[in-house]
């Protein structure tokens, strides 16, 4: 099965900081680092680290060279990218002494994605192939909706919470993998085992993955519902470690592997993940598992 990620790019710039700035404070940074990043680039280096066929599609500006050499080393085929003038769009993300993160991004040429783009990219994937999507584009439900009447399966990560979220056909989705606050955002239930009840009421075809952090993964699929613990680690950086499973994830259900395996493979690399500094470069390789 061959997987498509429709998704974002970014550039990142990650300050360590003593805590997160708070409104009208100025503080210092400890050192700031440039990494590769945004969900989608973070997601398609995953997949191919985990070992699935993966091909990332989306909109590079002028200044993406530095995103399109990562996923080609990481083995991410990248022929369905359009390059435009312009700049890409960049992160600015604070990273506190416990490892935890904010972030704010910087919208640049690459989530504006037009209709004609979309037809172009998904006239090379068929039925049975996989597309996989988050909330950072331009025409988001429009890729959903053609990738779903092509008869490919979505699964989609429904972050950034915004009111986007609403205009998507989330009908067509086959795989919700999202955490408690976008499951909260799309039921309006806050608990874990009512977040999954509120899904399958309203999308009963559709399979779950309700991550919770350090506190592990729930998954509802095919009529159960499994739980797998996370990995307990000292935390350095959180930024990629939802990526890093939601990769892990759906390479192992590209080839068919038993859920609870996957599931424990998605669980150890974004632990793997928690522990270094960076984005799509702190993801390990299976070995590293």
């Amino acid at each position: 099965m061959k997987i498509l990620n429709y998704g974002s790019m970014n550039i990142d710039r990650v300050y360590a900081v003593q805590h997160t700035v708070r409104p009208g404070e100025t503080i210092l940074s400890r050192g700031m680092n440039i990494y590769c990043g945004g969900k989608g680039l973070n997601q398609s280096i995953a997949i191919a680290k985990a070992g699935g066929e993966v091909y990332h599609a989306g909109v590079l500006g002028e200044d993406g060279g530095i995103l399109m050499d990562a996923l080609t080393r990481y083995g991410v085929d990248s022929r369905h990218i359009k390059h435009v003038p312009g700049a890409s769009s960049h992160t600015v993300i604070q990273v506190d002494e416990e490892g935890q993160n904010c972030i704010i991004v910087c919208a640049g040429e690459n989530v504006r994605v037009t209709d004609q783009d979309i037809d172009h990219v998904l006239a090379h994937f068929s039925a049975g192939d996989m597309i996989v999507m988050q909330n950072e584009l331009d025409n988001g439900p429009t890729i959903m909706r053609k990738a779903a009447q092509r008869g490919m399966v979505v699964a989609f990560n429904p972050s950034p919470i915004n009111e986007a979220l609403a205009t998507y056909p989330l009908a067509c989705v086959s795989w919700f993998i999202l955490n408690e606050l976008e499951g909260e955002a799309i039921t309006g239930e806050s608990e874990p085992p009512a977040i999954l009840a509120a899904l399958a009421e309203e999308y009963p075809a559709a399979s779950v993955v309700l991550t919770l952090g350090a506190e592990g993964a729930y998954c509802s699929h095919q009529g159960q519902t499994l739980f797998q613990p996370a990995f307990k680690v000292k935390a350095v950086d959180t930024t990629a470690a939802g990526d890093t499973f939601t990769g892990y994830l759906l390479s192992g259900l590209s080839r068919g592997e038993p859920i609870q395996a996957v599931l424990e493979r998605a669980a150890k690399a974004s632990s793997i993940t928690v522990s270094r500094k960076g984005a799509a470069d702190s993801i390990p390789t299976p070995d590293e598992l």
